[in-house]
């Protein structure tokens, strides 16, 4: 283990740091007065850990890190999320379809990364 990540509770001493340096861990403290740091990055660890790291054999680290960057770029860019209604975190909610007409003519395409674990799903121009 090389980090430990911990909040900043009166619970964790001096002393309780000095034994965990002491073997070589580095600590790393949450930020002050971010409640939710916690809860946000235990979510996107399951959602990583379901949608991706469980269905892949990971090779070596470069591989790890490669299916990591690609994950990142589908989380952030791709994937919907409930709490932004339906948007990605750095890409706006598209338009709804309003026009019947419209409607019968959709054609949507799938693009698959990593070998098929992620897809995502476009309007056809």
């Amino acid at each position: 283990m090389k980090y430990l990540v911990r909040d900043r509770d009166g619970k964790y001493t001096a002393a309780f740091d000095a034994i965990v340096e002491n073997e070589d861990i580095t600590i790393v403290k949450t930020g002050i007065r971010v409640p939710r740091m916690n809860a946000i990055m235990e979510r996107w660890v399951r959602s990583c850990r379901t949608e991706l790291l469980d269905r892949t054999v990971i090779l070596n680290q470069a591989h790890l890190m490669h299916a990591l960057r690609e994950y990142e770029t589908f989380y952030n860019q791709h994937r919907t999320h409930r709490t932004l209604h339906a948007a990605a975190p750095l890409r706006p909610l598209p338009q709804p379809i309003t026009k019947p007409e419209q409607l019968d003519r959709l054609d949507i395409r799938r693009r698959d990364r990593l070998g098929g674990i992620l897809h995502e799903y476009r309007h056809a121009a």
